[in-house]
Order: structure tokens, then sequence, then C-alpha cells
């Protein structure tokens, strides 16, 4: 599998975009209302590959390399939710639009519910993908600060390898193109300057303030889908259960035999759930 098969027959650009400060590179692809697919911690706009043809046939979607991500731009300080949250707001006004649907995998997903939360008028539909931001065990946030950590201060096919396969229930998904993009990502000085500052929802302390609460998911407004798998490697389906239950308006659907990237190990199963959603079928 390879990007450039994802992508064959699908007019798609890369390009930057500034988002307030913050000059942000995107994939785009389609038109229509627009769909923004957000990664999660230390990933980038790749993460969509697999998904953006099928969701380009009927929207404006963009794959956002977030603040601090990718090839987006860095500012130095310690990357909370609303650090976050700004950078969106910025990016989806820098668009010229009032409203857009967002697609959130983990880290994404945490923001996006606290976007939704926060300006209801700004978001059309919601789904949230493993979404993050409702755990803080230490145990498994120290497996994946070291797996991080380790993948970026040293770049080498083994470390970065390691960081992906965590992500997936089965290894074998994690292809050799999936790897070298990834390490021409992380293998910058620049990037690894900055790792402190995007591992700051890693750590104990700063993850717990910016917990989801059931009082700030029962603000979200939008319609919500809600994907969770049975190998997530980051929490258990009774969290996506916890999920559906405090958003006003949510469904939960469980992907089996996936982990923490179902939009990329299952792509046919998670766009036929994520279209079937956004089309209201």
């Amino acid at each position: 599998m390879s990007a450039w098969l994802d992508f064959a027959g699908v007019p798609f650009s890369q390009h930057w975009i500034d988002a307030g400060p913050v000059r942000t590179r995107v994939i785009e692809a389609g038109s229509g209302e627009p769909l923004l697919l957000l990664h999660g911690t230390a990933g980038h706009a790749e993460a969509y590959t697999r998904n953006m043809a099928a969701h380009a046939e009927h929207f404006r979607v963009l794959a956002v390399d977030m603040l601090g991500h990718g090839y987006t731009d860095r500012p130095d300080h310690p990357y909370e939710v609303e650090s976050y949250v700004t950078h969106l707001l910025d990016l989806i006004d820098a668009l010229g639009v009032e409203r857009v649907h967002l697609s959130g995998e983990s880290l994404g997903g945490w923001v996006a519910a606290w976007l939704a939360s926060e300006h209801p008028d700004r978001v059309g539909k919601l789904l949230l993908n493993t979404p993050g931001g409702a755990t803080a065990d230490e145990n498994v946030l120290e497996r994946l600060r070291g797996l991080t950590r380790n993948a970026i201060a040293d770049p080498t096919p083994e470390t970065v390898r390691a960081r992906l396969e965590w992500l997936m229930a089965d290894p074998a998904t994690v292809t050799d193109e999936l790897v070298a993009i990834r390490r021409a990502i992380y293998d910058r000085p620049e990037f690894q300057a900055n790792v402190d500052n995007l591992l700051t929802l890693l750590d104990l302390e700063p993850r717990r303030r910016n917990l989801l609460t059931e009082e700030r998911l029962a603000a979200v407004q939008a319609p919500t889908q809600i994907v969770w798998t049975t190998h997530d490697p980051m929490a258990d389906v009774p969290v996506g259960e916890w999920f559906e239950r405090s958003i006003p308006d949510a469904r939960l659907t469980v992907m089996r035999e996936c982990g923490h990237w179902p939009q990329f190990e299952n792509a046919p199963e998670f766009n036929d759930i994520s279209l079937r959603f956004l089309l209201g079928e």
C-alpha cells in the first residue's frame, strides 16, 4: 500500500494556510462543506491518506498538521488543549467559513470535542475516533512518552516503527512508506527541539487539568459519531460508552481487530461508518 495509490485519480494539493500567526500545513481534496481531519499526538496529516478520496467525493476535505506537528509552525510554549483550539479556530476563520465538520483521532478527537463544547456554532457534525481526554493512566502515558521521545530523539527505522506499531492491532499494518514519512518529519532539529511542548498532554499534571468532563461533553450540540475499537492501547470500550452517554446526541460504533488508528487499519469500514454519519444515512 502507498499513499500515492490512495490518491490515484484524486485531484489534491499540499499547501500552507496562515491560521493567525501559525503557518499551517494541510492536504486538501474535494469540494463542498469543509471537513477537517485531525491526527493524534506526534502525528501528521498522512494519518488520513486512506480516507481522503472517499470523503472528497462529498466534502472539501482538509487533513491538518495540528499546532507544532508535522510541517506546521512550532510556537515555543506548552501545548495544552486551549492552544490547539485557538489554532483550529484561526484556521476555520482563515478558510472563510462559519462552520466545519470535525473528525478527530486521539488528540484530534479531544481537541475537536473541546472546540465543539465551547463554540457550538462553528461545528456541524463531530466524529470522535478513539478520542483522548478521558483518562490519565500513568502506566499508559509512561509507555507512550517513552516510545515517542525515543522516536523523535533518534528517528531510526526501528524507533519510528516501534512508535507506529503501538498504534495498530496488527503491527504488519505499518508500511515502510509510513515509517519513512514520519522519519522525515521527526529528523529535523527544529522538530526535535520542540518535543517538550509537543508532549505536554502526556505529562500527568497538565493532562489532568485538561481532561474532558461530563459537564463539558454535555455542552456539545453537534450530532456525534464515536468510533472505538476492540484493541485500543489507550483505553477500553467502556470509555467510548462514557463518551456516548455524556454527549447528548451521540452514537457509538465499535470496530473489531483495530487499534488506535482504525481509519488506517480498516479504511473501508471506517469510511463507511464516517460517510453514513456525515451524510445522514
